[in-house]
């Protein structure tokens, strides 16, 4: 307490000269964890902290010594600061001056710079102008230059083409006229000047005197009348060509036409309407006519036209459409004398010619000039994509002289493809009739085959042979196409599809349908006594073996027209014109066949469901509450396997090349007998418990026979498809759970109502009331089962319609599996 005061003093004027300012720039600058550098530094606080207690007074000797050497030691810090600092003002004034000196030269020094740049930029600019100056100088001399030549070479090339011209010096007029059309499209901006202008006009003028002359030579050595031509090709003439070819278009097309048409005035009458030659039945003449005049003008005038003018192939193509509007006339006045032999006789002929000028000529003279590469197109698997163009008929003989390639490309790539022939369709009305005429006559024929050769001999070494008369239909019908569509590619076509539907149609109706064998319902003469008691191999199926064979091969045949319908279907749409194919659908005709097909399945699944008719009447006659024992499967079940053995084989083996309608047979019995013979078991009442056991028996049997029933009489095992597994494990489980819930005791009656929904996973009231018949219980009885089996339903799903039956969870193939081999086991035991 005594020396508090005394050390308040001494820190006091430790810190009486720290302003607040200069606090916080120490602090900032000097960061110190020191409390006497704190702003808010407290005295009393660290007095009392250094002496906490009276007895911590004392060493106050000791912690005074050290407050006061610290504070000598910062006195002399001070002092030797403050001692340095005596001359740092004079230091900074000199370097300032320093500084500024150095500043003015620098600004003086940049000035001069930016005076030289302004400079040197005047001066550049000085010479960019001169430059340009000189630069459009230039350009302008030598445009000048270059004009003042072109008007030398136009004026004194108009001086020689003038004088050229009255000389008929049509070798140098023709370089020269194009230099000079070339020159005076230089002084199409000069055309104001009159002195331009008059040199345009003055070659224009000497354009149109060169035309008029050199039609006027042309037709001096071509007159139009008479038939009197010079010896051989004029050199003016040839060189006049040349010319024309600088003139304006319509002079080389009026030369062109003027020759062309005094080239074939001999052909128009040679070959008039009134003359023999000009019908149909000597169209060869016409051809052989025009080659040799194209022999002729070849040797004569080949060298007298420019190649590029095409005149050989322009003539030929004039005379093609002479030939087509002579011939349309002429077929026109003697429509009814047109038969179908000499229409396809000159059509032949016609397409041959056409085919000879694509393989000589380009096609580049019609329409556009232009002429398409035909595209390749890509390979198929289509039995109609054979050799077509090598097909004989017996309407068209093909010359060896104009044979077409082995695989003749579609007619729309051929350029001269209908120039001549297109005069045939209105006529082909004619082809048509005949056609539809002939398919009715080969309808009736296969039709009177049939009747007279009876049905096909039962070969089952062949797997089903297609009748003969599907083959000789489609070779036909290809026959037909391929001729129609070397006639025509477009309405045709579709009139010729129309028959191919009429006579498919009555193909599957009259040939196929038409023979299929006719079920009957007699099965009487076999009684109940009599089927127990008949021996193995005695019951004889419904149908012979050649009606099973008639089927199976009526099957294979429409199966087979099928495919080749879609096929013929194809290349229909590849011939007929793009626009036209959308009017091609041969949809109604595969629906026919495949109509065909199911009714053929359907009869077999009928007749062997109907040969096992009489064996199910038979176990549901039995007495089954009289069975003393079990023993050997039962005389039905042998009569159903005695069938499925006789026919199934004969099936399989004459669909062998249709294996997939042989499952779908497969399938379709299943499906028929399965439910038939739960239905029978349901006619078994009452059932003791050893009956309930042989049918089982019988059951099992029945199923092993079915899950072996694709490959029955085989040598060749094969597994079953799993589709048809799958139904008859489904359903002759069930069967054997019926047979199952019969076998179970009915007392108590909640242990038999809870088995029953259990294994049968049937909750039915009609089922449950027919295994009750089954076991022979009282009406009674089955009043108060039925009471019992309603109240143990199994609540329905909420929002599902109220119906007489529900049906529960069917148990897993691995579960009835497991069912099964534990009934067989109980079977066994019993046995």
């Amino acid at each position: 307490r005594i020396i508090q005061p005394i050390l308040f003093l001494s820190l006091s004027f430790m810190c009486k000269w720290q302003t607040p300012s200069l606090q916080r720039t120490c602090t900032t600058v000097f960061p110190s964890q020191d409390p006497l550098d704190r702003a808010d530094f407290n005295a009393v606080e660290y007095i009392n902290t250094l002496f906490p207690t009276e007895q911590s007074l004392a060493n106050i000797d000791e912690v005074v010594n050290k407050i006061r050497l610290k504070i000598r030691r910062l006195d002399d810090n001070i002092r030797t600061v403050v001692r340095g600092q005596t001359n740092v003002g004079q230091d900074g004034r000199q370097a300032l001056e320093e500084a500024q000196k150095a500043i003015q030269q620098l600004f003086g020094k940049i000035k001069d710079i930016k005076d030289k740049a302004e400079k040197s930029e005047q001066m550049v600019k000085d010479i960019t102008r001169d430059i340009k100056q000189l630069d459009h100088a230039k350009r302008h001399l030598t445009t000048s230059i270059t004009t003042l030549n072109h008007l030398h070479m136009l004026a004194g090339g108009v001086d020689s083409l003038e004088a050229m011209t009255r000389r008929r010096q049509y070798g140098e007029v023709a370089n020269l006229l194009q230099g000079v059309v070339n020159v005076l499209e230089h002084f199409n901006k000069y055309m104001g000047i009159p002195q331009i202008r008059q040199l345009s006009e003055r070659v224009k003028a000497a354009q149109n005197e060169l035309g008029q002359q050199i039609l006027a030579d042309f037709e001096e050595a071509f007159p139009s009348q008479g038939t009197k031509r010079p010896g051989g090709p004029s050199n003016v003439l040839r060189d006049a060509c040349l010319v024309a070819n600088v003139l304006d278009p319509r002079i080389k097309q009026e030369i062109i036409k003027k020759f062309i048409k005094q080239h074939l005035s001999e052909y128009l009458v040679l070959f008039q309407e009134n003359q023999d030659v000009a019908w149909l039945d000597k169209i060869d003449r016409r051809y052989a006519w025009i080659k040799r005049q194209l022999v002729d003008y070849e040797e004569k005038y080949g060298r007298m036209f420019p190649q590029e003018w095409c005149m050989t192939e322009r003539i030929a193509v004039e005379f093609c459409h002479v030939t087509r509007t002579e011939l349309s006339k002429i077929m026109r006045t003697r429509a009814k004398e047109i038969e179908v032999k000499l229409l396809l006789f000159a059509i032949q002929r016609t397409t041959n010619f056409e085919g000879l000028l694509a393989k000589r000529f380009s096609g580049c003279t019609l329409g556009d000039g232009t002429v398409k590469k035909p595209e390749v197109p890509p390979p198929s698997t289509n039995p109609f994509l054979e050799d077509e163009a090598g097909t004989e008929t017996d309407e068209i003989v093909i010359e060896k002289s104009d044979a077409e390639k082995p695989k003749k490309p579609k007619a729309p790539d051929n350029p001269f493809h209908g120039i001549v022939s297109k005069c045939f369709e209105p006529h082909l009305y004619v082809y048509i009739e005949s056609q539809d005429k002939n398919l009715s006559e080969l309808i009736d024929r296969f039709v009177a085959d049939f009747k007279a050769q009876g049905p096909p001999k039962p070969n089952v070494d062949e797997g089903g042979a297609v009748l003969p008369s599907c083959a000789d239909l489609f070779v036909y019908y290809k026959k037909c196409m391929v001729q129609c569509s070397q006639l025509s590619t477009g309405e045709p076509m579709i009139a010729l599809t129309t028959i191919f539907q009429k006579y498919l149609r009555e193909y599957a109706w009259k040939i196929l349908s038409g023979n299929l064998p006719k079920t009957t319902s007699s099965s009487s003469g076999l009684t109940i006594t009599s089927l127990l008691k008949e021996k193995e191999g005695s019951e004889v199926a419904k149908f012979t073996l050649e009606e099973l064979c008639l089927i199976c091969s009526i099957l294979s045949t429409a199966e087979y027209c099928l495919a080749t319908t879609q096929q013929l279907e194809e290349k229909l749409k590849e011939k007929v014109d793009a626009s036209l194919v959308e009017r091609i659908n041969l949809t109604g005709e595969t629906d026919t066949f495949s109509i065909v097909i199911s009714n053929s399945i359907q009869l077999l699944v009928q007749d062997l469901d109907a040969a096992c008719d009489p064996a199910l009447t038979a176990m549901s006659k039995m007495q089954w509450q009289n069975v003393e024992h079990v023993g050997d499967q039962s005389p039905y079940v042998t009569s159903v396997i005695l069938h499925i053995k006789q026919n199934v084989p004969i099936i399989r083996d004459n669909l062998a090349s249709t294996r997939k309608y042989f499952t779908q047979f497969c399938i379709k019995f299943a499906n028929s007998f399965i439910p038939k013979f739960i239905n029978h078991l349901f006619k078994c009442k009452p059932i003791s418990m050893v009956g309930a056991e042989q049918l089982l028996l019988d059951t099992h049997s029945l199923k092993m026979v079915l899950l072996d029933l694709p490959s029955i009489g085989s040598q060749v095992v094969r597994k079953a498809p799993a589709s048809y597994t799958r139904i008859v494990v489904k359903g002759m489980t069930r069967a054997e759970m019926i047979l199952k819930v019969v076998m179970a005791p009915h007392e108590p009656p909640v242990v038999f109502v809870d088995n029953y929904i259990k294994l049968l996973a049937d909750c039915s009231t009609d089922t449950f009331q027919k295994i009750l018949d089954m076991k022979g219980l009282k009406r009674s009885e089955q009043s108060s089962m039925l009471d019992l089996f309603r109240q143990r339903l199994p609540a329905p799903p909420s929002g599902a319609e109220s119906t007489g039956s529900l049906s529960l969870s069917t148990p897993t193939p691995e579960q009835e599996s497991s069912r099964i081999r534990k009934l067989e086991k109980l079977i066994k035991k019993r046995l």
